[in-house]
């Protein structure tokens, strides 16, 4: 695979490049998975919120955000209580 940048960007990359100790090569490489990474988990959540939205208009079973504020307090603190349940 080859890509075409920006004769500016090819300058900044070589220039971060010798910061680094690494090659531009490497670095591109690395910027690249990252954003893989990133968008990845992106799309992630995107589907675990619609599985869970789909979920909630089958069953109407949902937990009240009193609840889960009541459960997030309590992390850290000698009374951490589990999760609240659905209903």
């Amino acid at each position: 695979m080859s890509i075409k940048i920006k004769a500016e960007d090819k300058d900044r990359l070589k220039q971060l490049a010798q910061v680094r100790k690494r090659t531009p090569h490497w670095l591109a490489k690395e910027a690249i998975s990252q954003y893989l990474e990133r968008e990845e988990a992106v799309e992630r959540f995107r589907r675990e919120s619609l599985d869970a939205w789909n979920e909630f208009q089958k069953t109407g079973e949902s937990v009240s955000n009193e609840k889960v504020m009541e459960w997030l307090d309590s992390w850290g603190t000698d009374n951490e209580t589990e999760p609240p349940s659905c209903k």
